[in-house]
């Protein structure tokens, strides 16, 4: 199974027309950990790298692993992707997307109930 992994990552890049090089970039992995998974050198890719590439691929896990396509995850909705969209068009990381978040986080935490 892990060797179908690597094969439906590299088919599914390819398919996007995507280089190793910016799909590492785009996960934000090592360029030599995803080519290891695709030649079925790497054995047990985690969870965390197959939800990083997912993403960058804009596919699912579930395809990734069972190469379903029509199996779809429908994790968020229009409005959250459009603005999730407008946040990625803009030109913001995901290191300042995450840091906004977690700021959110402590200024809601340390509000003071008055």
């Amino acid at each position: 199974m892990i060797d179908e992994i690597g094969k439906r990552i590299q088919q599914l890049r390819s398919d996007k027309g995507m280089s190793i090089s910016e799909l590492a970039e785009r996960a934000e992995v090592a360029k030599s950990y995803i080519s290891n998974v695709e030649r079925g050198l790497q054995s047990n890719p985690s969870i965390q790298f197959l939800e990083k590439v997912a993403s960058a691929l804009d596919v699912s896990i579930h395809s990734i692993l069972y190469n379903d396509p029509t199996q779809t995850e429908q994790l968020l909705d229009n409005d959250w992707q459009l603005l999730l969209r407008e946040a990625m068009d803009s030109g913001i990381s995901k290191s300042q997307f995450k840091e906004f978040l977690e700021f959110q986080k402590w200024k809601k935490n340390n509000e003071n109930p008055e």
